[in-house]
């Protein structure tokens, strides 16, 4: 496994992914672009995400038959439709499981699974955790615009308590997930966030994404100017987003604010982190991000920094990238061990299986 580092400073690892490179000239985002007309709202923050993506993939170097996009259902997930690559457009929230027998039965393709926060969140939930502590190989996009678009404006799992939609026309009383606490919950072995908006932040976060080897997921704060517009944005306006904000970048101090003036610290009642004035507390004692840390309770802790009502401060970039054994790998292992030691003949293999485990004479 060889280590390298991207222009923003983020790691990426690459071990012997079985993935086919091009024997082409230099791919562009165009040979990435589908004849489908793209069909989302004027202002819609999908459009950014798919450009990003659309100018990434050529970056894999990979042949376009060799990937693959899966989604569920939900706005985001038209999205294998804009791509020339090959993709399925699959049933609600089960794209997580669609991928993983795809990533486990074809080790030659780089797979991705492209989700909402409903679509994931709510009648996915269990298909995502699952995914997520297989550790399989595969990239999840959940794009989070706090709300159900396609449907036109119901709360959804992510939607702050108190939201007023369709749905919920005095206010929801749900608790919302944070989509990243619950992946390091789950033990995912890579999990970031990142902002529709910022495209070199995106393509940097995607590329590490696809370099890693095992589950990884990355949310995307994602604007839907119809039904929750402006939801994310005290993260993107110019005079507030220094103060929302707090860049996560391995191996260097977490610092925010327009002069870097705040950072994060231990919180010695919690046991978590918080907030603090790097000139009251000292350079030396902010915490230093290690985003590859094998206990993931750090992580978590500066997961929950994200406000549950309107965001006004969270954490972007890589929370996690941890290397453990994948789901789809070992699955193959046990299949090639099993075929080494199973007698060539029809017969042989007959008598072999009618005679495995507990046998008994029946008189």
């Amino acid at each position: 496994m060889t280590e390298s580092t991207t222009e923003l400073g983020i790691p990426t690892f690459r071990s012997g992914v079985e993935l086919v490179p091009t024997t082409d000239a230099a791919q562009s985002a165009k040979e990435y672009t589908s004849d489908q007309e793209v069909r989302w709202c004027p202002g819609c923050g999908d459009y950014a995400v798919l450009k990003a993506v659309q100018g990434f993939l050529p970056e894999l170097g990979l042949k376009r038959e060799n990937i693959v996009f899966v989604s569920g259902i939900g706005c985001s997930s038209r999205f294998p439709y804009y791509l020339d690559t090959y993709g399925m457009h699959s049933i609600h929230g089960r794209a997580p499981s669609i991928a993983t027998g795809i990533a486990t039965a074809r080790p030659d393709l780089s797979v991705w699974v492209v989700t909402g926060d409903g679509d994931s969140l709510s009648i996915g939930g269990n298909h995502l955790i699952h995914a997520l502590r297989r550790n399989v190989n595969m990239t999840i996009l959940l794009f989070n615009n706090r709300i159900y678009g396609l449907t036109k404006g119901q709360y959804s799992p992510t939607s702050e308590a108190g939201k007023v939609t369709k749905s919920t026309p005095v206010g929801s009383i749900d608790t919302p997930f944070n989509p990243v606490s619950l992946a390091l919950g789950a033990e995912a072995s890579f999990v970031a966030r990142t902002v529709d908006s910022d495209r070199k932040h995106l393509s940097a976060v995607l590329a590490a994404a696809a370099a890693h080897r095992g589950t990884a997921l990355v949310e995307i704060y994602q604007n839907c100017p119809i039904f929750n517009d402006g939801a994310f944005d005290d993260l993107k306006g110019p005079d507030t987003k220094a103060d929302a904000i707090i860049p996560l970048v391995h191996g260097e101090p977490i610092l925010f604010g327009a002069e870097q003036e705040k950072g994060l610290i231990r919180d010695s009642v919690t046991g978590g982190v918080k907030v603090a004035r790097v000139a009251e507390v000292g350079l030396e004692n902010i915490l230093v991000h290690d985003a590859h840390n094998p206990d993931p309770t750090t992580a978590f802790a500066i997961s929950r920094l994200t406000d549950a009502g309107v965001l006004h401060q969270s954490p972007i970039g890589i929370f996690r990238q941890v290397q453990r054994p994948t789901y789809d790998d070992q699955a193959r292992e046990q299949i090639a061990t099993a075929q080494a030691t199973t007698p060539a003949g029809p017969e042989e293999r007959l008598a072999a299986l009618l005679n495995a485990g507990d046998t008994w004479t029946v008189v």
